[in-house]
């Protein structure tokens, strides 16, 4: 994995009347280390829907957590051209952090509406955002390694949301 990404499997306990998770603890320090999360939203995202790429150049760090449906989350670094691609889902709840400098985004796959709530450091500021983007689609947004794999066969080609999984 990219430095300081981190994916923390979140414990589900259940009883006959549902479940209980503990989402978000200041105490998981194996997580947030010196981090103070400032705001959380939402997010709905139908199938197939890809919501990519933006960077956060003012330090900010972003939590996912996918609470329904699935997503594919991906984090390019621009100087080591390593792609991470982390499987989210609301079935097998994890937390993953990702700091604001790697370009990230995520596609909803499955067939269902994806829920994601996400935590942040910094607050959203509509009149000066901390966002930098480019197209979802970027041909020069090019892997040289995937989740610390070069033989990939995606590897060396232009980043493509809509490759077919692999078998």
């Amino acid at each position: 994995m990219l430095p300081d990404i981190v994916v923390k499997l979140l414990k589900r306990l259940p009883d006959e009347r549902g479940s209980f998770t503990e989402v978000f603890r200041k105490d998981w320090t194996e997580l947030l280390g010196t981090d103070v999360v400032a705001q959380a939203n939402l997010s709905t995202t139908y199938p197939g829907t890809i919501r990519a790429w933006h960077r956060h150049l003012r330090g900010q760090v972003d939590y996912f957590l996918v609470v329904k449906g699935a997503l594919k989350i991906c984090v390019f670094d621009d100087e080591t051209e390593e792609l991470d691609e982390i499987i989210s889902t609301g079935q097998n709840l994890q937390l993953v952090r990702v700091p604001g400098k790697f370009w990230h985004g995520f596609k909803a796959i499955g067939d269902e509406q994806a829920l994601l709530v996400y935590f942040t450091t910094n607050l959203y500021d509509p009149a000066n955002p901390d966002e930098e983007r480019r197209l979802w689609n970027d041909k020069t947004l090019i892997p040289k390694s995937i989740n610390g794999k070069t033989e990939d066969p995606r590897v060396g080609k232009p980043w493509d949301w809509n490759h077919p999984p692999h078998k």
